[in-house]
């Protein structure tokens, strides 16, 4: 199990966090930004001048799931992760990425009166021996202020809320531990998606609305948006597989088997093995059931039908070039083999 520390930088999770191992017992303190810190050493200073935090980084929020995994497994029990995260994307790939293997988040957010959290960042203790570094890392959690108070509309609807403004690390830490207890903060409720073993097949789906535009998801378990579908079960027809990931995923129960436009072979790319993915095109979904769609919460935010421009800005790269060219094949009238989002065979 992991107990994660949420808050704006500077309102004591670390030092509340290094309390609270006192009261769980068989916890241990674990603390990302140790990854980032390591990352400066292993990475080429082009590619860590092209981000603004680590926390930008894929390999870092990658690193941090597999760490937590590997720290579990090897001493068990409870890590406690002091760790801000702001942005949702973030929270929902790592804990998603936890989730897959099995490995339960409580979701726990610290606030703190802005007046006092300012006070509190100006009196943190030096984290350096350069007066100059301590001065940036001051002036790093001032300028994340906003970015914080911004992240409260989907922060507080996610975590247990403790606030500290007037608690001290140890109150803080034995209010935690209580609601640790109790169970007052639960488990987050996120989809828990098996990281895979080896190559899959995946089937994906195209509805369109009236104006001919894509209907594409947001998974919570995942960075970026996505196509109704998922991975094909052992003995399943992919095309069957489509219907059924759309009718769990969003609710519409198709009443035909869609088309095949494209069959892209997506090359191992550590961690992830690859496979192939396929595009159907489920045809025009009616406004009167575009107004039925259902999103299971724990697996999808949202939904939307957008246009090629938007979705190329929602899509990450790989699953754009899919897409552009299963409009292509849908306007065409043809199926297209891809490999590696690249036609092969025309």
């Amino acid at each position: 199990m992991v107990v994660w520390i949420n808050g704006a930088f500077g309102a004591g999770k670390t030092s509340t966090a290094r309390e609270l191992i006192d009261l769980i017992p068989n916890s241990t303190l674990y603390d990302p930004r140790l990854i980032g810190e390591g990352l400066r050493y292993l990475l080429p200073p082009k590619r860590l001048a092209e981000v603004g935090d680590f926390q930008d980084l894929p390999i870092w929020r990658r690193l941090v799931v597999d760490t937590a995994a590997a720290l579990l497994a090897e001493v068990g029990g409870v890590l406690v992760v002091p760790m801000t995260l702001l942005r949702q994307e973030y929270r929902d790939e790592i804990f998603g990425g936890l989730a897959s293997r099995r490995i339960g988040v409580r979701h726990v957010l610290l606030t703190t009166d802005e007046t006092i959290l300012r006070n509190r960042i100006a009196g943190r203790d030096p984290v350096d021996d350069d007066p100059e570094v301590d001065e940036r890392a001051r002036q790093w959690c001032y300028e994340h202020i906003d970015a914080y108070q911004a992240a409260l509309d989907w922060l507080v609807g996610d975590t247990h809320v403790v606030d500290n403004s007037r608690r001290t690390a140890g109150e803080t830490a034995r209010v935690l531990a209580e609601a640790v207890a109790s169970g007052a903060a639960g488990f987050c409720d996120i989809v828990q998606t098996p990281e895979p073993t080896a190559e899959t097949v995946a089937a994906g789906v195209l509805l369109f609305d009236e104006q001919d535009r894509v209907l594409l998801v947001d998974p919570t378990y995942k960075p970026g948006w996505e196509f109704p579908g998922g991975v094909v079960e052992a003995g399943e027809a992919p095309a069957r597989a489509g219907i059924r990931e759309v009718a769990e995923e969003i609710g519409i129960e198709l009443d035909h088997v869609p088309k095949l436009l494209v069959i892209d072979w997506e090359p191992p790319r550590p961690p992830g093995y690859g496979g192939l993915r396929l595009l159907f095109d489920g045809g025009e979904l009616p406004a009167r059931l575009a107004g039925r769609v259902l999103l299971p919460g724990p697996e999808l935010r949202g939904w939307r039908f957008v246009g090629p421009e938007e979705a190329a800005t929602l899509l990450p790269p790989a699953r754009w070039e899919r897409l552009r060219w299963a409009l292509r094949a849908r306007a065409d009238g043809t199926v297209l083999n891809l490999e590696a989002g690249v036609p092969v065979g025309r």
